[in-house]
């Protein structure tokens, strides 16, 4: 089967992503967005205490398998599944190391935290055993193993490997994705409360659908797009690396992680709900964002999108 041909014809504006930081970044933290500042991962399971080594594996784990899901369910399975205490052992990376993995297929289908058993079972292990037979089941030995810096952890999560099967396999499939790598650091700070990362500046915005959707609907990247989600998703990044630069936030400089969560509210609770060849959207009168949303085709699905601003 012949793959579609990409056409694009794309513009990124800086300044016009300079004055939405300024104005969503704010409001998120305020009055929130369409009324939502509360992430999914923000609550923790029964008996967890915030920045805790629970708390770190909770995170760690979980984040790992969150693409192509609803991230309120996955949490919410997540939680329950923690709480289960049948199942509680799927977040201890020592027995992870010792449970055979078809049990670890069937207890993650226990309270739906898996939509993808096998996939998910495999990737979910694979973390929870190197972070055991390397790093003796304490994810922060292996963030100072990288000197705090946050580059270095993203590098090293991308090409640490082993042996399996006679071919070189992961050790961290998946959370050295170029969405769960940097969304993985990010909760790291404003969830566990990790405050010694270093250079997190250089660490791109999470890019997935909902950030996508929203950085297109507010005009920073406008134009024609039928492609592919690998190269919008590139310029995505690339567009928020430019449009933080130079904005504060308190006493630091806002990074392009800073815009992860008030960009995601922005389309799940509002973005989703615009017409996707119209670009009307009936949340428009009472949005945060109603000065700078566009008008036109947007349609950001699983993979492959569309744009015509």
């Amino acid at each position: 089967m012949t793959r579609p041909e990409h056409k694009m014809a794309v513009s990124v504006d800086v300044h016009r992503g300079m004055e939405v930081a300024e104005s969503l970044h704010p409001a998120f933290f305020t009055v929130g967005i369409h009324g939502h500042n509360d992430m999914p991962e923000d609550l923790l399971p029964a008996g967890v205490d915030r920045g805790s080594p629970d708390h770190i594996a909770f995170v760690t784990l979980t984040v790992s398998i969150d693409y192509q899901r609803n991230a309120s369910a996955l949490w919410e399975s997540a939680r329950r599944t923690f709480e289960d205490s049948y199942t509680r052992y799927l977040f201890d990376f020592r027995a992870l190391h010792e449970t055979p993995l078809s049990k670890v297929v069937a207890d993650v289908q226990r309270h739906q935290l898996s939509r993808k058993p096998q996939k998910d079972a495999l990737i979910w292990r694979a973390i929870g055993v190197t972070f055991f037979e390397k790093w003796q089941g304490d994810p922060v030995a292996f963030l100072q193993d990288c000197g705090w810096e946050a580059p270095c952890v993203l590098e090293r999560l991308g090409s640490d490997r082993h042996l399996e099967a006679g071919r070189l396999a992961s050790d961290f499939p998946y959370l050295r994705g170029p969405k769960i790598g940097p969304l993985w650091l990010r909760m790291l700070r404003d969830n566990v409360s990790i405050d010694r990362l270093r250079h997190l500046e250089r660490v791109p915005i999470p890019v997935d659908v909902h950030i996508a959707r929203a950085t297109l609907a507010v005009g920073v990247v406008r134009g024609s797009y039928s492609g592919s989600l690998g190269e919008l998703f590139r310029i995505i990044r690339k567009a928020w690396f430019e449009s933080v630069r130079g904005l504060r936030v308190g006493q630091r400089e806002m990074i392009a992680l800073d815009m992860d969560e008030p960009l995601w509210h922005l389309s799940r609770y509002g973005c989703t709900n615009r017409h996707k060849q119209t670009g009307q959207c009936p949340l428009l009168p009472t949005c945060e964002a109603r000065e700078f949303c566009v008008q036109g085709r947007i349609r950001v699905e699983s993979t492959h999108a569309e744009l015509d601003t």
